[in-house]
């Protein structure tokens, strides 16, 4: 009787050590989410020297936003006849939109977010893919000054528009009609300067440099009158 004791308190240790590495289960492993970047510009061209806004949301395949902690989103820029993106800004956290954007030349655009890997990766942990929104270009056309009234007209054309060509039109039609006037040149700063003829009644003029590579078309209407 002693022997069959002792084999039962042998057999009831070794099953109490083994007692820890039962219970001890695998934790449940963090989710792993897919994520949408959408990104909406305020404009689709402007002015050179003038600025917009990109809009940008966040989503992921539980419904939710990613925490505003939970990555980076970085608004990436790719100017005309350049092959490479490169980061223009980093949003303050993932909720936040870029605002005063101010493209130099025609511009493609891009929002990127990072994506998100939960340090504990336990259970309640939440991880987010990468993701990048649909590129959007912005034209950018150059900036024209001229007075505000008179009959000589001059201003200057920016950026890098020295030695360069400006159309000028007219017509007795402001909305038609218009037939080439003349063609004069920018001096080596930009500047330009004509002199309208004082023809009698109402007449539209037009005033026009033409598109490239790297600018948009731009130009601007005049009206002179003579009694």
């Amino acid at each position: 009787m002693r022997t069959t004791r002792l084999i039962a308190g042998t057999v009831s240790a070794g099953l109490l050590g083994l007692a820890p590495i039962a219970i001890a289960a695998p934790s449940q492993a963090a989710d792993t989410w897919t994520t949408t970047t959408t990104a909406t510009p305020s404009a689709a061209q402007v002015e050179y020297g003038d600025d917009f806004y990109v809009s940008v949301d966040l989503s992921s395949s539980d419904g939710y936003s990613p925490g505003s902690a939970d990555g980076t989103v970085t608004l990436m820029a790719q100017e005309a006849g350049s092959a490479a993106w490169v980061p223009v800004a980093t949003a303050e956290n993932t909720y936040a939109s870029f605002y005063d954007v101010k493209p130099q030349m025609n511009t493609s655009y891009k929002v990127v977010y990072s994506g998100y890997t939960d340090p504990v990766q336990d259970a309640y942990a939440d991880n987010y893919t990468p993701s990048e929104s649909a590129p959007f270009t912005i034209g950018v056309a150059r900036k024209i000054t001229r007075p505000s009234s008179g009959f000589v007209i001059k201003g200057k054309v920016t950026p890098d528009y020295a030695k360069k060509k400006i159309v000028i039109q007219v017509s007795k039609k402001e909305k038609k009609g218009y037939k080439k006037f003349k063609t004069i040149k920018t001096d080596n700063k930009g500047k330009y300067k004509v002199r309208l003829p004082r023809r009698g009644g109402t007449w539209y003029w037009s005033f026009t440099v033409k598109a490239d590579a790297k600018y948009l078309a731009n130009g601007f209407g005049w009206r002179t009158w003579v009694s």
